[in-house]
């Protein structure tokens, strides 16, 4: 039977009623290929490797195992600090703040060089392998990083499929760029498979399921990279000894095909999991040949593939793991699953067959309370429609027009449901309801303002505020770590607006205004135990706390651009108010604040010093914390409420320095995050997409690209894994999580008692969290006149809880 198989697909080469067929590039046209019929392959005795390898235990390469906050001992205040005037004012709610900008990503926060005490240096520890740009600043934190960390032969997940160069291994013995698409059913749940909740659950890697790869790839070859953005990349199969690549794929989050750019290479399609039936099929548009595989999984795949010259692509049968063209062939090859054969699907996918994503760019308008952002792909290919897969938070949240595009193919994603096909060159979505209203001071979603605060609530603040605002805010902030650092400046800057807007308390609040400048300009004038420095290998501002040691996972692998977004949102928010209690500080200190910002979160590619948005992923919705890190399951994001203290931060700091774009990309930010946290990682009861049996743990814990367990990397402990999501409790908590959330997370793990069990400064974060649902209740506790300071972490403070509380409607 197989040499008939064989034998059938060869009459190809051979006449047809349309005209002579031969497997070059010159010869036939698509429709010819349809002399063959339908190839069924004889059965292969050798297992199929549908079920890949997981990585059960926590990956833990660039991370550290300390708390969230220093937990050295507090030393005792000797002396209480002296107001500077006793001009007590009465209370004034903050004027609600609004940003009306029509193009908020269109220019730079800056061009120009960095603030003048960071120095520069060219190296960086992290080698750039087979990165081809070699000047241009680098994303750190995205989707491709796989392809240029550590051996290269970790997966990327562009979503809805993964992509991993095969590198010789699995039944095909392939040399390509494999994909794969794991559905719901091929996930692993563990350690306790039948426990509900389970701890985490896994989707598989290493499964070939179909491979892009040419006769000229073998041993020797290399992968390299360029064109590295925001939203994609390309990966470049560059045959032993050659100088240009053999396959160009670029690789664009949501891309409906996944594509290879052929040149003038002998194309081979390989798969490990083993062809069953070859179906070539009509040309859905001129110029465009197509193919529908079923593998011995039992998915269906199909194939299109566009010469340059409008040529067919004959493939035949060399073996139950290979497709093969007889010679060179120049253009695309695109495939897609289509798991249950469905036509109507099958029939989108004809419809975008032969274009493809190349890039793609953001644009974003707010006005009011009211935005929207657009991502706009580049193409390249025949001219035909894109389809590109819209997670759930965007499907949600599409205009009327984008809306229109949605076809019925949906295909699971990693660990974020399931991703719908979306025909259109663009997507725009609404954010309706962006938090303008939100300030400094506590915030009331009901109301949107604050709450009046009782004479005795101020009486309160003020009291705690004159014993914390005397701790030794030097000694607290110079430490080794600018994570912990800037949580120490932060809780200061806190308390000292508590006590200066909400106790009403001046003179308290200049007194300790001073000493927290002082503090502060340790790291603008970058005398900092490690200071920072501006490496243009990668283009970035980083800790040289690494280059001093040699750790790359000292202070959390921030030399490695692990967690920039929750390292510089505790100095941009001490900043921001700093300048907003004093103006006069924001002209010498403005550009340092900055930088940290452009680091993360530069919105426009003409700024030469930095990637565009290092942290947060305009299409995930979210911020991704790892950074030059090779890892089995990809990016993670490990804190959902520092990802939205950056976002907070750095609208606040746009609100008190004029930076009407920045405020608004802040609030656009926020809009979006609530969304995605609420979609994927504070999962409510009813929760469709996470698994259901892991939905009962409320939080993901850590979300990798690949993986959701629920853990942290310093322990299993509820406060935990729990709490990592509630600190720092801020205004924009009360907008970020979702009330009905907090309640449901609060019955599960924290109610009738349990929350006083808990040790530590993690039992005073609870109740503050509590504070959004009850804050008589938590407001009555940091009050009571049994508290007890070891309930603080080294980044809070008893000032900003209680009037956190109070502003929520505890003291009334």
């Amino acid at each position: 039977m197989w040499c008939a198989v064989v034998f059938a697909l060869l009459q190809l080469c051979k006449p047809s009623h349309s005209g002579p067929v031969v497997l070059d590039a010159l010869a036939p046209l698509p429709d010819d290929v349809l002399a063959a019929g339908p190839q069924t392959l004889a059965f292969q005795s050798r297992a199929i490797e549908n079920t890949g390898s997981v990585q059960t235990s926590l990956e833990t390469s660039g991370r550290t195992s300390a708390q969230p906050f220093a937990t050295s001992s507090l030393p005792p205040v000797t002396s209480t600090i002296a107001p500077k005037r006793a001009t007590p004012v009465a209370y004034v709610a903050q004027a609600p703040l609004s940003a009306t900008s029509s193009d908020i990503f269109n220019e730079p926060i800056s061009t120009g060089a960095l603030a003048a005490n960071i120095g520069s240096r060219p190296d960086h520890p992290a080698p750039r392998k087979g990165i081809l740009d070699p000047t241009a600043p680098k994303s750190t934190n995205k989707f491709y990083a796989n392809l240029f960390l550590g051996n290269q032969a970790n997966s990327v997940w562009s979503q809805p499929y993964s992509l991993q160069w095969s590198q010789g291994s699995g039944n095909a013995k392939s040399w390509g760029m494999s994909v794969s698409h794991i559905e719901a059913d091929q996930k692993v749940f563990g350690p306790d498979a039948g426990a509900n909740p389970v701890q985490y659950y896994v989707n598989p890697v290493g499964i070939q399921s179909l491979i892009f790869s040419a006769a000229e790839l073998g041993p020797g070859m290399a992968l390299t990279t360029d064109s590295l953005t925001a939203f994609s990349a390309n990966a470049n199969l560059v045959p032993n000894g050659a100088s240009s690549p053999a396959i160009t794929l670029p690789l664009v989050q949501g891309m409906g095909f996944v594509t290879a750019i052929y040149h003038s290479v002998t194309p081979h399609i390989d798969s490990s999991i083993f062809f069953r039936t070859i179906s070539p099929l009509p040309s859905p548009k001129a110029g465009v040949t197509k193919y529908k595989l079923l593998l011995e999984d039992g998915h269906t795949w199909l194939l299109y593939a566009t010469a340059t010259n409008g040529a067919g692509l004959a493939l035949t049968v060399a073996s139950n793991t290979r497709l093969q063209a007889s010679g060179p062939f120049e253009g695309t090859i695109q495939i897609a699953k289509n798991p249950n054969d469905v036509a109507s699907q099958e029939q989108s996918y004809d419809t975008a067959a032969g274009a493809y994503p190349v890039s793609a760019s953001l644009s974003a308008s707010v006005d009011g309370i009211s935005g929207s952002y657009t991502l706009s792909w580049a193409k390249g290919g025949n001219g035909s429609p894109l389809l590109m897969f819209a997670l759930p938070h965007h499907a949600h949240s599409m205009d009327a027009a984008t809306s229109a595009g949605k076809t019925s193919i949906q295909l699971q994603t990693t660990v974020k449901g399931l991703a719908t096909g979306v025909i259109g060159d663009s997507w725009t979505m609404l954010e309706p309801d962006l938090p303008t209203s939100i300030g400094f001071a506590p915030w009331n979603p009901t109301s949107g303002t604050t709450q009046p605060i009782s004479a005795a609530a101020q009486q309160a603040i003020n009291s705690a505020g004159s014993s914390e605002l005397s701790q030794d805010m030097d000694a607290q902030s110079n430490l080794n770590s600018m994570y912990y650092s800037g949580k120490a400046l932060s809780k200061f800057a806190t308390a000292i607006y508590a006590v200066h807007d909400l106790g009403g308390n001046t003179g308290l609040a200049a007194a300790g205004l001073d000493r927290l400048k002082a503090a502060f300009a340790r790291f603008t004038s970058n005398t900092q135990q490690f200071p920072l420095v501006y490496e243009s290998a990668w283009g970035g501002v980083v800790s040289t706390a690494s280059y001093a040691t040699g750790d790359p996972g000292v202070d959390f692998g921030n030399t490695f651009y692990n967690d920039h977004h929750f390292h510089w949102s505790y100095f941009i928010h001490a900043a921001a108010i700093i300048g907003y209690l004093d103006p006069s500080w924001l002209p010498a200190n403005k550009e340092w604040v900055n930088t940290l910002i452009r680091d993360a979160a530069n919105p426009s590619p003409k700024d030469p010093y930095f990637p565009v948005s290092r942290s947060f992923d305009w299409y995930h919705g979210h911020s991704w914390a790892k950074g030059l890190f090779d890892s089995g399951d990809g990016k993670d994001e490990e804190s959902t409420s520092e990802d939205a203290l950056f976002s907070y931060a750095m609208k606040m700091w746009g609100h008190v320095t004029g930076d009407v774009a920045m405020e608004a990309r802040g609030n656009l930010m926020l809009a979006v995050q609530k969304r995605a946290f609420a979609e994927y990682f504070l999962m409510e009861v009813g929760n469709v997409n996470q698994p259901a049996v892991f939905v009962g743990n409320r939080v993901t814990g850590i979300l990798f690209e690949n993986k959701c367990d629920h853990v942290t990397y310093f322990g299993a402990n509820p406060e935990y894994i729990e709490g990592i999501h509630m600190i720092p409790i801020n205004p924009s908590s009360s907008y970020t999580r979702n009330e009905n959330f907090v309640r449901e997370e609060w019955a599960q793990y924290f109610d009738h008692g349990r929350v006083d069990q808990v040790a530590g400064g993690w039992r005073g974060i609870l109740y503050s969290n509590l504070a959004l649902i009850d804050p008589k209740a938590a407001y009555g506790w940091f009050s009571g006149p049994s508290f007890d300071p070891q309930y603080l972490d080294n980044g809070a403070t008893r000032t900003w809880y209680l009037a956190l509380s109070a502003g929520l409607g505890g003291s009334t």
